[in-house]
């Protein structure tokens, strides 16, 4: 499994609210616009993979391969968690680097509705976390990993604040995120208080969305033309390891710190390698944790980091240009792709205003806290 896999087309369509549609036609939209990214079309196709998590037992690829062409090919349905979209790109990639396939097609797609992820239950796992944790619902856990990071390092609200800021202000620029609107420092932090610190406009968005990618063998690629062609550097995949702190409060960094030294392992790289980052900024209070834990800042310096501009555009390592799941929207299923959409579109050249200049390496993560975390680095060819 040597052999280097390659990203020949990428696509998403505009994050929003789409009631009246379908979950297959929205990934068909997705997987058509990345064909023709390519210059492809579903017949040049080997095989499907379909990351989802809400409409999982509806096998949503079967019926994507319904609207575009039924072909034949075999199709797999993923899902895990807020990682499905990055699970289903990862086994495309393997299914491609193993040597089984030429080209495959990776589409990741979700339908939400409007309200708080999670729920207020004490599970069926005997651990009754409702007593311990007071809620199981994003919000309030993502809001305790602040307060953490807050009692160990005196991370301040402001700095988690400055997240939500810079990353609306990013989505100004991509014509493709739900919202484009700038927030001011105090708007943010004056805004209705959802879980302490994480006001309104400091929780990700929930939308409907798709994002797909046609993922190509070296030889398909070097055939096809290797001009926009971004390479599939490192693919990493992992789950929470067991420890005692679980049991009480969940653990936010190990998944994370484990996938990404893998990657970078795999990469043959460090973080002070990487030139954009897109990670998964589900609440504000998220993305300052995993400053730390992709190891683009020391530990407990996330706060510095921030004030610092090292994360904006022009930035030394910029994080979601893209406005981030505070902005462009948080669709599980799609998520993962279209973070590998962006950095793509990054070491293409084609970003327009928000062109990360000189981008040659990328890095996109995407956590489903407890469950998965994926790791990819891209490449530019």
């Amino acid at each position: 499994m040597s052999e280097d896999v390659y990203v020949l087309g990428v696509d998403m369509i505009k994050f929003g609210r789409f009631p009246h549609r379908t979950i297959d036609g929205l990934g068909a939209e997705a997987a058509l616009l990345a064909l023709d990214d390519a210059g492809l079309g579903i017949r040049d196709m080997q095989a499907l993979y379909l990351g989802n998590v809400g409409h999982v037992t509806q096998f949503v690829g079967q019926k994507i391969l319904q609207q575009i062409g039924q072909t034949g090919i075999p199709v797999v349905n993923c899902t895990n968690a807020c990682a499905s979209g990055a699970t289903a790109f990862r086994e495309a990639y393997l299914a491609v680097k193993s040597g089984e396939f030429d080209l495959v097609l990776a589409v990741g797609v979700e339908q939400m509705g409007k309200g708080l992820l999670g729920n207020a239950g004490g599970g069926d796992d005997g651990i009754p976390r409702e007593g311990l944790l007071g809620s199981r619902l994003m919000p309030a856990l993502f809001a305790e990993v602040g307060m953490e990071h807050s009692r160990k390092y005196g991370t301040k609200p402001e700095h988690f604040a400055k997240v939500s800021v810079k990353n609306h202000h990013h989505s100004t620029l991509n014509p493709k995120a739900m919202y484009q609107i700038e927030t001011p420092l105090e708007e943010v932090m004056g805004a209705e208080m959802i879980a302490y610190p994480n006001t309104k406009l400091m929780c990700s968005v929930n939308v409907d969305g798709s994002a797909a990618a046609v993922i190509a063998s070296a030889k398909k690629a070097r055939e096809l033309g290797m001009g926009r062609a971004v390479r599939v550097r490192a693919s990493a995949l992992t789950s929470d390891r067991f420890t005692q702190r679980d049991l009480t409060l969940p653990d936010f960094n190990t998944c994370t710190r484990d996938a990404a030294k893998i990657a970078y392992e795999k990469a043959g790289i460090g973080p002070q390698d990487i030139n954009l980052v897109e990670l998964h900024d589900c609440f504000a209070t998220a993305e300052i944790v995993h400053y730390e834990n992709l190891g683009l800042c020391g530990e407990g310096e996330a706060g510095a980091f921030i004030d610092s501009g090292a994360t904006y555009l022009g930035g030394k390592v910029p994080v979601n240009v893209s406005g981030g799941l505070l902005s462009k929207g948080h669709p599980l299923g799609a998520t993962g792709i279209a973070n590998i959409y962006e950095v793509a579109t990054h070491l293409r050249g084609e970003a327009g205003a928000r062109q990360v200049e000189g981008a040659r390496l990328g890095l996109t993560h995407v956590l489903g806290l407890g469950q998965a975390c994926a790791v990819h680095v891209l490449e530019k060819v």
